[in-house]
């Protein structure tokens, strides 16, 4: 596959979840105390990322 979503535990403890593509990180999350909320963070990307507006601050 050539993209995915992965949650990791970062240095402070903190579940972080970032967007891979063809290996290269895309985003990251702000980390959250549970891993729960880092798969909130996923599925609200999911679900409202294609709807999203694009913002042309060039």
């Amino acid at each position: 596959m050539a993209h995915k979503f992965e949650i990791w535990k970062d240095k402070k403890g903190e579940f972080r979840a970032r967007f891979k593509y063809n290996n290269e990180v895309i985003f990251s999350t702000e980390g959250y105390s549970s891993k729960a909320s880092a798969k909130n963070a996923i599925s609200s990307i999911q679900k409202n990322g294609p709807a999203a507006e694009i913002e042309d601050n060039s």
